[in-house]
């Protein structure tokens, strides 16, 4: 069964399912990267005309359209879309697992940097349908890519400085400020 809910960004739709879509953790893929794509099923979704982003996490993905097309026609098939793949398929749609983020440094403040967007931000972004991903931290600043949903949503930037700034800012004293890339 799947359920959808609208997220702040009218132009994403969020599609939970009871079962596992992601066992890697959560990964955004763009319409422009196409050709490049090795999982089927993704690569059918991006054909879908308007549809231009979509992001899987463990149990929803998000779906970004373009305003050519709207969600009462768009909606239907990516829900038929979802239930096909696991009507035929008993495994998630992304079975590859990869270090997670926080394997993949020593820097003290950014293990906590880690930490903070991985268990206070990241939640609250993926009720929205998104991500944020860790891209660095130099000289007081943390550098981030919001994805799903919440790329080029007209909240994102609210949402950047009031929220993940100051949440940032409160837990890890190096933080000075919090950019989005």
């Amino acid at each position: 069964m799947i359920q959808t809910e609208i997220t702040p960004n009218p132009n994403s739709l969020k599609f939970l399912s009871e079962k596992t879509i992601s066992a890697t953790g959560t990964e955004e893929f763009q319409k422009a990267h196409l050709k490049n794509l090795k999982v089927p099923f993704i690569k059918e979704l991006l054909e879908f005309k308007g549809v231009e982003l979509v992001l899987l996490s463990k149990n929803f993905l998000s779906v970004k359209k373009t305003d050519e097309v709207s969600w009462d026609e768009l909606k239907p098939m990516v829900i038929s879309h979802i239930n096909d793949y696991f009507e035929k398929n008993n495994e998630p749609i992304l079975k590859d697992s990869k270090k997670s983020e926080n394997s993949l440094t020593d820097d003290e403040t950014v293990k906590k940097i880690l930490d903070v967007l991985d268990t206070k931000i990241r939640p609250a972004v993926a009720r929205d349908g998104g991500d944020i991903k860790f891209k660095s931290f130099e000289n007081g600043v943390v550098k981030v890519e919001l994805q799903g949903s919440c790329s080029g949503c007209p909240s994102s930037l609210m949402t950047l400085k009031q929220g993940v700034q100051n949440l940032l800012k409160h837990y890890v004293k190096e933080v000075n400020s919090v950019e989005a890339t």
